[in-house]
């Protein structure tokens, strides 16, 4: 047995570096189809398998990275090393089937193809997927109840896992399987005991009221929130820092000094308007409109139009909203301005809010079968009043409320991640739990090859999505494609492992009564929003890669 082989770390970091060198030559190539993406649009199916394979590429490379690390710094993980050479094993393997059905898309030569086939490679691809070695991750994995005790390599991170996991196990455990089955709003009792633990200031800086611990702590958080329930926990944090980041890069001195503290004490909660009844992610169509008004004397806008999927607006006490302030529809995202909208909370799936400035909004929740907790709302807005001082960035924020969402934006897919991962890891443990206590033809599901097997792929699925996503967290970038990266591969794999957790579940599985079949259609919106899947694929990831290839 070589050295290669008998080390998993070295196997995933062999194949993970031949991995990267044909993504990289495939997506030098599509960069130059698509002349540095100008062309997309010509090219969506080309640009969705790359923009695919370079996020699995990068997942690989993220889980590599990691055991190498706590390798070198003494704390090897014999487990997560298998899981890397399994995952790198696959990436390498979907690689291969890609190529091969779109040679001439992808600008394959025999050559450029010729290091995923040489023989140590293919040994090392056939040791990593190998079924028994699968099998023996999913046993351990059972035999740990699947729970996530995963290095952090950071203090602070590993106090904040105890405390929010102490916290979800607390406060949103009991009341989680209640809200979802009757549809009911999260709490006050239970915002008021989340704005106690600092948990909208996570990654607020301490000057503006925040705790300061910076995005991997929020990112941890959100992970086991999201594990305890996704929409009445996990995602309570998610509208906060859609606003903060935009308030970050683009408020006031005045806005910042205002608004931040309160978010971060959740004085504030947030709620985001961006969505149009016939507009998703096509955002620089919207055609809301904000027109500049004076109210006794007051300089304003007024705003007309409509949004659709605002979660959290009923409850809210401040609406981020996305409205077009130059008329001319050329202009496009150019045109776009983001207000601060301040309203009275309300209960219930249906709300109206008349304004003493004369405006009226008016929300009714949107029924659906899963992301239940907050409800998620089309509203109405008639001659809405907004003074000047709520335009984000003040009369230098006019015409860039696109790039102060997008900035937003990049926060909320960065913590999708974070809210995928948690819904994967909690559909995991679910798993390992029920097939220890079932049993089939006289033994326990545990005991079934298949179950280990299924239990294991499931493993290296969720270690994966954790990695890319705390990697996309440690070095935050609203520009790079990582935060999209993140969530798109993190989406996937809660749906999958929900969905594979669920059928161990068996008749159960599709019982209200079990929380499985929660995490399953909690994760069927994961992939939709903050950017639906196609467009991260298309517009985000895919013109970022070939933007900086060309």
């Amino acid at each position: 047995m070589t050295t290669t082989e008998s080390n998993p770390g070295v196997a995933a970091r062999t194949l993970v570096d031949v991995a990267q060198g044909v993504v990289d030559a495939v997506v030098r190539h599509a960069a130059a189809v698509t002349e540095g993406g100008a062309l997309i649009d010509e090219h969506q199916v080309l640009t969705e398998r790359v923009a695919y394979l370079a996020t699995q590429a990068r997942a690989a490379q993220d889980l590599v990275e990691f055991v190498e690390r706590i390798r070198a710094a003494g704390k090897p993980d014999a487990l997560q090393e298998r899981m890397a050479h399994a995952y790198a094993a696959e990436v390498v393997q979907a690689l291969r089937s890609q190529a091969e059905v779109a040679w001439d898309d992808f600008g394959m030569t025999e050559a450029a193809l010729a290091p995923l086939y040489e023989a140590s490679i293919r040994d090392l691809v056939r040791q990593g997927m190998d079924e028994a070695g699968l099998r023996a991750i999913g046993r351990e994995v059972i035999d740990s109840g699947g729970v996530n005790n995963v290095e952090l390599e950071d203090e602070v991170a590993a106090l904040t896992r105890d405390m929010a996991r102490d916290f979800a196990k607390a406060e949103v455990t009991p009341i989680a399987q209640d809200i979802h089955r009757q549809d009911l709003l999260v709490p006050d009792a239970l915002l008021e005991a989340f704005s106690a633990q600092g948990f909208f200031g996570s990654s607020i800086p301490e000057e503006y009221g925040g705790t300061g611990m910076g995005d991997l702590p929020m990112i941890i958080i959100t992970e086991e929130l999201s594990a305890a329930s996704l929409a009445a926990a996990g995602s309570l944090a998610t509208r906060p820092e859609i606003l903060s980041k935009a308030l970050l890069a683009g408020g006031t001195d005045a806005q910042k000094s205002e608004w931040l503290p309160r978010i971060a004490a959740g004085e504030e909660l947030v709620a985001v308007a961006v969505t149009e009844p016939d507009i998703g992610s096509d955002v620089a169509s919207l055609q809301t409109k904000a027109e500049p008004a004076e109210y006794e004397g007051r300089a304003g806008w007024r705003i007309n139009g409509a949004k659709a999927w605002s979660t959290f607006s009923g409850r809210a006490t401040v609406i981020a909203l996305l409205a077009r302030t130059d008329p001319n529809p050329a202009s496009g995202n150019r045109g776009l301005s983001l207000f601060m909208i301040p309203k009275p909370p309300f209960q219930g799936h249906h709300w109206r809010y008349e304004q003493p400035e004369g405006g009226v909004m008016e929300g009714t929740a949107n029924p659906t079968p899963g992301y239940r907790g907050m409800h998620s709302f089309t509203i109405a807005l008639d001659d809405v009043w907004v003074p000047m001082e709520n335009l984000v960035g003040g009369e230098q924020g006019v015409g860039k409320g696109f790039y102060l969402q997008m900035s937003g934006f990049a926060a909320g897919r960065l913590q999708t991640g974070g809210r995928a991962s948690g819904v994967a890891q909690a559909s995991l443990e679910k798993a390992c739990q029920y097939v220890v206590q079932r049993k089939q033809f006289g033994l326990p599901l545990a005991d079934y090859q298949l179950t280990q097997y299924k239990i294991g792929r499931m493993a290296v699925l969720v270690a994966a999505a954790r990695q890319v996503t705390y990697a996309a967290a440690r070095s935050f970038d609203t520009r790079a494609p990582e935060p999209s990266m993140a969530k798109l591969l993190a989406c996937d794999v809660a749906g999958e492992v929900s969905r594979e957790a669920q059928l161990l579940h068996g008749g159960w599985g599709y019982s209200e009564e079990d929380a499985i079949s929660r995490y399953v259609v909690d994760a069927l919106v994961l992939p939709i929003f903050e950017g639906v899947k196609a467009t991260l694929e298309l517009k985000v990831i895919g013109r970022s890669l070939f933007a900086a290839a060309r």
